[in-house]
This record gives structure tokens, C-alpha cells and sequence, in this order.
């Protein structure tokens, strides 16, 4: 009996004083795992809405331009809005019909409209301006500040004209949830190579 009793002082194991710091340790480490997991849940949203914005601001941008290369001529703009003349693939100016493959494009004035939350877009017959059914295409601007133009008539207004524009640059600028204070700015730029090429 004795001799159990000296072979079990042998024996390994673990102090209270062990448990209590091991299981304190293993309470840190969780609480920190579990504030990560609470912030990035709660930060998804946010990420999943920029994402978003981004995302259709590249789409808008991206149908922009295309417009804008196949244009014939720019009629009149400001850093808000402009009004081109370029060719849709519809039997009608803001008809909802497309055309047969076999049939040629037609010539409509295109308008963008935008403001500092939102844009618009428009088509009407060349010679018109006004009347048409504006649609949004595009919401959550931060600044109506959209179009710059080469050349830019608004500069020299004796050396050039609408007519004579050739290039649009087209700027988004998308709130930043992270930081107000400096926006998430997109932009791309298109030749009116109908223009250019005299089509």
C-alpha cells in the first residue's frame, strides 16, 4: 500500500492556480475572436451598399460612354447635364420596341441629367429639347458635377461651339460611408467618334 502511495507523488497534473489562469486566457481570446466577428457583421452592410453603388456607377459609366462614342454631336452642356445626338436601336426616340437586326439604328437626342443625388436619362427626336420621359438610371451621387468638355465652349465661346466638341469626360463621385470628407470618385472619358468621322 505504501508503495502505491509513492509511485502516485509521481503522477502529473494540473494546480487550481493553473485552471484559473488557462481558463481566464481561453475567456480573452474568445472575447477578442467574438468582437471581430460582431464588427465585421456589423460593418457588412456598409461594405455590401459601396459595393453596390460602385457597382452601378461602373454600369452607368460603362453605358454612358458607349452612347457617347457612337455620338454624332453634342447640342449643349453643363457639368450637370448634356444633350447629344446619337443613335439608339429602337423604332422610336423613348420607344420602348427594338429593331430588327436587319434595320438600321435611327437618330434621337440623348439627354443626362444629373444632380447631386441622382441621374436621368431621355430621348427625344433630334430637333427637340424639350418633352421626352426622363427615367433614372443612376441614385447616390455626391456632387452634380458629372461632364467637362474638349473643347469647352463655356471657355471660348468665340473659338468654339457645341458642334465642335469632341471628347466628354464623365466624373462620379460616390459618398464614402468610411469618410464624408473625400468621396469615391469614378470616371472614364469618350471621343464622339461619329463626330470626329463626320458620319
Amino acid at each position: 500500500m505504501i508503495a502505491r502511495l509513492r509511485r502516485s507523488k509521481g503522477e502529473g497534473g494540473f494546480t487550481l492556480v493553473e485552471l484559473l489562469v488557462s481558463s481566464m486566457m481561453g475567456v480573452v481570446v474568445m472575447g477578442a475572436v467574438a468582437s471581430l466577428v460582431i464588427s465585421a457583421v456589423r460593418e457588412q452592410p456598409k461594405i455590401s451598399k459601396e459595393v453596390q453603388n460602385v457597382s452601378s456607377a461602373r454600369w452607368m459609366l460603362e453605358r454612358l460612354t458607349h452612347e457617347l462614342r457612337n455620338g454624332k454631336e453634342v447640342k449643349e452642356g453643363t457639368a450637370s447635364r448634356i444633350s447629344f445626338v446619337g443613335y439608339v436601336r429602337r423604332t422610336a426616340c423613348g420607344g420602348g420596341t427594338a429593331l430588327a437586326a436587319s434595320s438600321p439604328a435611327i437618330e434621337c437626342r440623348i439627354t443626362y441629367e444629373c444632380s447631386t443625388t441622382s441621374c436621368t436619362r431621355k430621348e427625344t427626336i433630334p430637333s427637340v429639347s424639350t418633352g421626352g420621359v426622363a427615367k433614372q438610371i443612376f441614385s447616390g451621387l455626391a456632387s452634380n458635377q458629372v461632364f467637362s468638355y474638349v473643347p469647352d465652349p463655356k471657355k471660348n465661346p468665340e473659338e468654339s461651339s457645341w458642334a465642335q466638341v469632341t471628347y466628354v469626360k464623365v466624373t462620379l463621385q460616390l459618398p464614402d460611408p468610411t469618410d464624408a470628407a473625400s468621396p469615391l470618385v469614378i470616371s472614364s472619358g469618350a471621343s464622339l467618334r461619329n463626330a470626329t468621322l463626320g458620319f
